[in-house]
């Protein structure tokens, strides 16, 4: 077999068959989760919410604090998310696809500053060693977490962040073993920049018939 084969599945000989299917399951819901929110599908959220529930629990077993909190705060904001986006005003959606202003860019950043820190103060409080992949973890738990928000709160922004943050990920869970889960954030990738020229495609479609 060859080596890129081998460095991916090698990991996987150690594991048990439950953690394989738990992968699996957190691998099949991510990718249609992606795929729902690029269509603009409420859907988006139950459906992410058992990928990110079944996470936290993988990455609480290999002691990944920065990835599970992250996790953590995608089930926290997938249900504000869930709740913001059923919101209807004589029977219409009250949240529309739209840009971020100064007042949320700012809002963003402070979110990027709260959640990195707070993982660096868990990593701290439970005593677990902090190293370079654990660092990546606290820069992205950052950028996720305030992707998520402008998801929530439909700004097209939150594709940029997915991107980018993604982009770290694929080789950060291919460096740890978790071959699934790097391809999964492979995927993540295109589907991301599929979903910010479809929003783009509805912004701009919106704004020419208000």
């Amino acid at each position: 077999m060859s080596p890129i084969f081998d460095f991916f599945l090698d990991p996987y000989r150690e594991r048990s068959g439950f953690f394989i299917l738990l992968e699996v399951f957190v691998f099949v819901f991510g990718i249609a989760s992606v795929v729902l929110a690029k269509r603009e599908s409420i859907l988006v959220y139950p459906t992410g919410l058992i990928a990110t529930v079944i996470t936290m629990y993988l990455f609480f077993k290999d002691r990944l604090l920065g990835d599970m909190m992250i996790n953590l705060y995608y089930s926290l904001m997938s249900i504000y998310g869930w709740w913001n986006w059923s919101r209807q005003k004589e029977g219409a959606a009250v949240v529309h696809i739209s840009r971020t202003d100064k007042t949320e860019k700012g809002i963003g950043f402070l979110l990027f500053l709260a959640a990195s820190g707070l993982n660096y103060l868990i990593y701290k409080v439970f005593d677990v060693p902090i190293g370079p992949s654990n660092y990546v973890d606290i820069l992205t738990s950052g950028i996720f977490f305030t992707a998520m928000w402008y998801m929530a709160t439909k700004k097209l922004e939150n594709w940029t962040l997915w991107i980018l943050a993604d982009l770290i990920t694929v080789p950060l869970y291919a460096y740890r073993g978790w071959g699934m889960l790097s391809l999964q954030y492979f995927i993540f990738t295109i589907l991301a920049i599929q979903g910010y020229r479809e929003w783009k495609k509805r912004l701009n479609k919106s704004l020419q018939t208000s």
